[in-house]
């Protein structure tokens, strides 16, 4: 239809799933000869408990990726797709690691999880104000939107998370607690985590914000702000839409349209999160980063 916008040339896949692996390393080998061939983008994360990462590329790459992992035995992969109007990753990784989400602490997300909630059965469960509702993201994601009522740890690593839990909740084993993150990932952990410390009735977001956002109506939607990707993006809303938030080159951290027009934010130099704290050395050498990043756009 004349007017209508270009269909954005990146499809950017989000996916995970615990599967315990004979031999990470090969697999690890082949996922990069296939994703270099492919030319796609992103983080791949191998290890003897399975597979993460997010990856773009293009319709035909994204499915050849995804089909070569179900080939693979990936047959309950939890599999999201969404849209990007420029390249979100500006390299490819493809990582052996120990854990494919670091929580530091051994559980067992295949024999002990919660009980997982779809998007609707999540919306009447955060109606219930006896349930304990706790984001178990990183201070910074929180930061661009969360659920209404949601407690907030204030973690800066996933590996705080089995300690907040002891100080926090550590005599509270009768209550009702349900959790959430971006993709539900982290979730098969920490509920494990608390079925392992003796808690029963856990419950965790089937396919994590992005799924509730992707399936639930804004004028039905708990969710308030937008929620934090990690890819050039920086944030998505309902639909899985681009999000308006800006990262802080300097700090990490969303902003919000209304906090790149502090005084204080400086593209790539500085935001009030973090201007006092670095020095003006530090804001010069950031200085000639962006610049360099300028040129090379205009390129």
């Amino acid at each position: 239809m004349s007017g209508s916008p270009p269909s954005p040339a990146w499809v950017v896949a989000a996916l995970y799933q615990f599967l315990p692996l004979p031999d990470p390393a090969a697999l690890r080998e082949e996922l990069l000869a296939l994703a270099t061939r492919l030319g796609l983008c992103g983080t791949l994360i191998v290890a003897p408990e399975g597979i993460n990462g997010t990856v773009a590329g293009s319709r035909e790459a994204v499915s050849e990726l995804h089909a070569f992992l179900r080939a693979a035995g990936f047959g309950g992969l939890e599999y999201k797709e969404s849209l990007s109007p420029e390249q979100p990753f500006k390299r490819l990784k493809v990582r052996l690691k120990k854990e494919i989400v670091t929580l530091g602490v051994p559980v067992k997300p295949l024999a002990q999880v919660g009980h997982y909630l779809d998007p609707q059965e999540w919306n009447a469960l955060l109606s219930d104000p006896d349930v304990l509702v706790i984001d178990t993201r990183n201070r910074y994601e929180v930061r661009a939107g969360t659920f209404q009522g949601a407690v907030n740890p204030e973690l800066d690593s996933f590996r705080e998370f089995p300690a907040w839990v002891e100080e926090h909740l550590g005599g509270q084993r009768e209550r009702r607690v349900a959790m959430f993150c971006t993709g539900g990932i982290r979730c098969e952990k920490s509920t494990s985590l608390l079925r392992q410390m003796g808690f029963q009735d856990v419950y965790h977001l089937r396919g994590g914000i992005l799924r509730y956002l992707e399936d639930i109506p804004p004028q039905q939607s708990r969710w308030e702000g937008e929620c934090f990707v990690f890819d050039g993006r920086v944030t998505v809303g309902h639909g899985l839409e681009p999000g308006e938030s800006e990262m802080c080159q300097s700090c990490g951290w969303p902003l919000t349209p209304e906090e790149t027009r502090h005084p204080h934010f400086e593209r790539g130099v500085s935001c009030e999160h973090c201007h006092a704290h670095t020095t003006e050395r530090q804001k010069a050498s950031f200085r000639d980063r962006q610049r360099l990043y300028d040129a090379a756009a205009e390129d």
